[in-house]
């Protein structure tokens, strides 16, 4: 394949164009945009090379020549996406610098549902990515803890709530293809489920619907999740 490399590369390493010729017709923002306007609008598995060259009107063949591979053009998108972090001055508080960063990730993820799929270390140290982790980093300032332990805080924070919005995003996906409503069915499944408890085969769970028949707030779910998260690195907590 044109432009394919034959051992391990950085795509921020390479130049914007691979080869000789004319000044190149399109950047690397040009060719995130395109893909990320497909993935937004018709889904991740939407997204090839063929369907990116269609969006800015060249070959497919030539569009290798600036992305040698689609995983290239994934971190590209993620880079992309990234770039929409809105920084704020460090607070001096980090929990609370920590919980705004983590809602904010959460808003882009739900701005780009295809966005937890790419989510990866490897996407980690993007120009965008390094500039949202070092603003993080800033914000960390005041927690007396090695960098090391403050960026696995970052990333630890990043997992729950990467897991918590691909859990959102595929509720609310199964929940438009059913041929009745969320709230029909989730009646019929309360009523199971109670039928099974009351047979009294499971004391622990009969207590705990005791305790709290709900429904569940999934929202304070997720904040006692970010809060529990952050006491494990706090040292006063």
């Amino acid at each position: 394949m044109a432009g394919r490399a034959a051992v391990p590369e950085v795509i921020w390493a390479r130049p914007e164009r691979a080869g000789r010729g004319p000044k190149p017709a399109y950047s690397r923002a040009d060719i995130a945009d395109a893909a990320v306007r497909l993935a937004d609008a018709e889904g991740l598995d939407a997204v090839s090379m063929r369907r990116v060259a269609a969006e800015l009107g060249c070959g497919t063949m030539s569009l290798y020549n600036y992305v040698p591979r689609k995983e290239d053009l994934y971190e590209l998108m993620v880079d992309a996406v990234s770039g929409e972090h809105e920084l704020w001055e460090p607070s001096g508080d980090w929990r609370a610098d920590m919980v705004r960063a983590a809602h904010r990730t959460r808003g882009l993820m739900r701005r780009h549902p295809w966005l937890p799929r790419l989510m990866s270390s490897i996407y980690g140290f993007s120009p965008n990515a390094l500039r949202y982790l070092e603003h993080c980093l800033a914000c960390l300032d005041p927690l007396e803890a090695s960098y090391g332990t403050k960026m696995e805080l970052v990333a630890m924070l990043n997992s729950v709530v990467t897991m918590y919005v691909a859990n959102e995003l595929a509720a609310a996906e199964r929940a438009r293809s059913l041929p009745w409503s969320e709230a029909e069915e989730n009646a019929v499944r309360i009523a199971y489920l109670g039928g099974r408890i009351a047979t009294g085969a499971y004391p622990r769970m009969a207590a705990a619907f005791a305790e709290d028949a709900g429904p569940i707030d999934l929202e304070a779910v997720f904040e006692r999740a970010l809060e529990r998260v952050l006491d494990g690195f706090d040292p006063q907590a």
